[in-house]
C-alpha cells in the first residue's frame, strides 16, 4: 500500500479529457471511467474535463458519474454548465472558465481519452502543443499519420514492413472504373473502412460488387477518404507497446470473434462476442517476431508514448500489420491494458508510466532551440 503523501506534497495536476466530437464518443466515456478510477489518486490530482459532441468543453465534478454508465449503448455526458477553453500562461497551459468569474486553473499534464477524430488524429495533440502542455501519447505527426490509414499503409509498405493489399478512394471514386480496379487487384470478399476512423466504425465487408457499394456508401459518411483491403486469412494478435525512445512491447494476445470480424460491439458493448487469449497460443520465436513488428511499426509511424498494434498471422506465419492505435481502448474489456497487465505492469502503473512519458517527451522538446 502507498503512504499517503504529506500536505507539503503538490500533488500533478492531470486533465483528463473525454469524449468528443468523433462517432466514438461513447467508447471515449467507457475509456474514461476506467482510466480515471485507475489513476493514482495519492500522486496525481485528476481534473475531469467532458467533451460534448458539439466540441464544447466542460469542467466539474459532476463529468463523473457518466449518464447510464453501466449501458455502454445508452452512456451518456453528464455537462455541467461550466464551459471552459485550454490556453497558455506565462508558459504553462491552463484551463479559464467561459461561463463564470472562476479563476484560471493551470495544470500540469493533458491525459486525452478521446478516440478518433478531433483527439486521436492529431488535433489535440496540436492544442496540447500551443498550450505548452505535455500530452499522454503521440504527438502532432505520429498522432495524424497512424490515424490514416492510407497513410499509414504506404509508410509501413515503404520500410517493407508487410501490409494487406488496398485500394484508396476519394469521394467521387465510386464509377465502373473503380469497381474494375478494386475487382482485379483485390478479388472479392474485400474490406471497407474510412481512412480516418476506429473502433471498427463504418467498416462492412463486401463479398461482391453491390455489397461493395453500399459498403463504400456506408463508409464515405464517416470520411472523405476510404480504403478497400483484400481479406487476409489469419488470427488477429495484437501487441501493446509504451515508450518513447526505447519503447518495449507486451506479451502478443489474440482476439477470437465469431462475427465476420472484429465489430464495434464485440469491441465494447458484448463481452460475449469475443474470446481474448493472452497471451497469445504463439511460439517463443513467433512471438517474439510480432513483438519486433509491433515495435518497427510503433517507430516507422512516428508514433511515442503508446500505441496497440494490431497485426494477422497467417498459417504460413506470415504477419501483416493492420493498423496502429495512438490512444486504445481502455474499458473494461479493452486490450491494451489487459496485455500490460498480462506482461506485468498493472493498470495504475500503466497510467503512471504513461503520464511520466508524456512528461520526459516534453522536456526534450522544450530543451530544444527555437530562437
Amino acid at each position: 500500500m502507498q503512504a499517503t503523501p504529506s500536505k507539503s506534497t503538490k500533488k500533478i495536476k492531470v486533465a483528463i479529457l473525454f469524449g468528443g466530437r468523433s462517432a466514438e464518443h461513447e467508447v471515449s466515456l467507457q475509456s474514461a471511467i476506467n482510466v480515471i478510477n485507475a489513476i493514482d489518486k495519492n500522486k496525481y490530482q485528476p481534473i475531469l474535463i467532458g467533451i460534448d459532441r458539439t466540441g464544447t468543453w466542460y469542467l466539474d465534478e459532476h463529468s463523473l458519474p457518466l449518464l447510464q454508465a453501466e449501458n455502454p449503448r445508452s452512456i451518456e455526458l453528464n455537462k455541467s454548465n461550466n464551459k471552459i477553453m485550454l490556453a497558455p500562461n506565462a508558459g504553462q497551459a491552463q484551463i479559464a472558465s467561459l461561463s463564470s468569474n472562476q479563476s484560471a486553473e493551470q495544470i500540469d499534464v493533458l491525459f486525452p481519452v478521446l478516440h478518433g477524430p478531433y483527439g486521436e488524429d492529431g488535433s489535440v495533440q496540436g492544442l496540447a502543443r500551443l498550450a505548452n502542455a505535455p500530452c499522454v501519447g503521440s504527438g502532432i505527426l505520429g498522432s495524424a499519420v497512424c490515424m490514416d490509414k492510407d497513410v499509414a499503409k504506404r509508410l509501413l509498405r515503404a520500410d517493407d514492413i508487410p501490409v494487406a493489399n488496398f485500394v484508396a478512394l476519394r469521394r467521387t471514386a465510386d464509377d465502373a472504373k473503380t469497381m474494375a480496379k478494386i475487382e482485379s487487384e483485390l478479388g472479392y470478399p474485400v474490406f471497407v473502412k474510412p481512412a480516418n476512423m476506429g473502433s471498427s466504425v463504418g467498416i462492412s465487408k463486401a463479398a461482391n460488387r453491390t455489397e461493395l457499394h453500399a459498403a463504400l456508401a456506408a463508409a464515405f459518411a464517416y470520411d472523405v477518404k476510404v480504403i478497400v483491403e483484400e481479406t487476409i486469412a489469419g488470427r488477429e494478435i495484437e501487441c501493446a507497446v509504451l515508450g518513447n525512445d526505447n519503447p518495449v512491447a507486451s506479451v502478443p494476445g489474440e482476439i477470437v470473434t465469431q462475427d465476420e470480424f472484429y465489430s464495434y460491439a464485440a469491441k465494447y458493448v458484448d463481452e460475449n462476442a469475443t474470446t481474448l487469449s493472452i497471451p497469445a497460443d504463439v511460439d517463443a520465436a513467433t512471438a517474439k517476431q510480432l513483438q519486433s513488428i509491433a515495435l518497427q511499426a510503433f517507430a516507422t509511424l512516428e508514433a511515442t508514448g503508446m500505441a496497440r498494434v494490431d497485426m494477422f498471422l497467417t498459417k504460413d506465419r506470415q504477419i501483416y500489420v493492420n493498423e496502429l492505435n495512438t490512444i486504445p481502448g481502455f474499458t473494461k474489456i479493452s486490450m491494451y491494458p489487459k496485455l500490460w497487465e498480462a506482461s506485468g505492469i498493472s493498470y495504475c502503473e500503466l497510467i503512471d508510466q504513461l503520464i511520466t512519458l508524456a512528461v520526459e517527451d516534453f522536456a526534450v522538446r522544450s530543451a530544444l532551440k527555437n530562437v
